[in-house]
């Protein structure tokens, strides 16, 4: 039996973040509330010193083809793929489905749900079966599954690495060559700048060049370019970053385990749990001025982030 669904694209879309809702319920300010419901890096990449001219005229071309140097020589990216920089991934995410025309789209779910939403915008149907699309979040947001060469099967086929950077040997950044392939890349989450909006597709160089042309001139603004540069050039902090994570991931299922919970999945930038109940689970943390993350399809699922460095004995005491 085909299994087909199609869904509003007025629906309600669930995500982390809505810090603002929690504190409006249990009280507090933003300085008081530990805030773990985002996969964010909690050691953002230190800002830099930006030239003047980075606020204040329109970004060149000297500018724009440095960013995309580094993003290459960052993830290797091979001759044959073209690569784009745009103001965040969400911004290509919603572009994506208008590439070609609708059909029936493939998104193992549980996962990240923008692109479902993105796809069902344009007209897109919803399946579990073979698809003339196919969206695979890797690692997957939130159980952490990784992909293989093997599953790309769809003719468009979109490759979600916000976060995989925390994991590069699993990259499938070599199959962006290949015709209907696009692989994404956000500088939010690793580099913990989401305020800086800027995110990357790289794949099939006429798919590439179509997402330029829909997101127009100057997309990514002057300081992003410069950050975003500088950031993806500085491959010490990247390596120190990861084991940074890695440490903190374990710690943080330690704590975990303590107080009953199961992991479930996750990355090194957000742990999935078991719980008996998430619903209480975040409710009792939100008392103590924690924000977690729960999901509409699960009672059991928890997602937290990681805590900042100086923040984790106010974790330990809200557990």
């Amino acid at each position: 039996m085909s299994q087909q669904t199609r869904i509003s694209p007025q629906a309600p879309r669930d995500h982390g973040g809505g810090l603002d809702a929690a504190i409006a319920t249990w009280g507090g300010t933003r300085a008081h509330w530990l805030d773990l419901s985002t996969g964010i890096n909690p050691v953002p990449y230190p800002l830099i010193d930006l030239p003047p001219d980075a606020w204040t005229a329109l970004p060149d071309k000297g500018a724009q083809s440095a960013l995309i140097a580094a993003a290459r020589a960052f993830w290797h990216v091979p001759d044959g793929a073209a690569v784009l920089a745009a103001p965040g991934a969400s911004a290509l995410i919603a572009r994506i489905p208008a590439l070609v025309a609708p059909g029936r789209v493939e998104i193992p779910t549980p996962t990240y749900n923008e692109h479902a939403a993105s796809f069902v915008a344009q007209g897109w149907t919803l399946t579990s079966e073979a698809a003339d699309a196919r969206v695979l979040v890797h690692p997957n947001n939130p159980t952490g599954q990784i992909w293989s060469a093997a599953d790309l099967t769809a003719p468009l086929t979109v490759i979600d690495e916000s976060f995989c950077d925390i994991c590069p040997t699993h990259s499938l950044i070599a199959e962006a060559t290949k015709q209907g392939r696009i692989v994404l890349k956000s500088f939010g989450k690793f580099w913990g700048l989401a305020g800086a909006r800027l995110g990357f597709a790289i794949g099939d160089p006429e798919m590439i060049a179509r997402l330029a042309d829909f997101i127009g001139p100057w997309a990514v603004s002057g300081p992003a370019l410069s950050l975003g540069t500088a950031a993806l050039q500085d491959h010490v902090w990247a390596d120190s970053t990861r084991r940074r994570l890695a440490d903190d991931a374990a710690r943080l299922d330690a704590m975990m385990r303590v107080k009953g919970a199961e992991i479930a999945g996750g990355t090194d930038l957000f742990r999935l749990y078991h719980v008996d109940d998430a619903a209480q689970w975040q409710q009792r943390l939100a008392q103590n001025h924690v924000w977690s993350r729960i999901f509409p399809y699960s009672k059991t699922y928890l997602r937290l982030g990681l805590p900042a460095p100086d923040r984790w004995a106010q974790l330990e005491a809200a557990l």
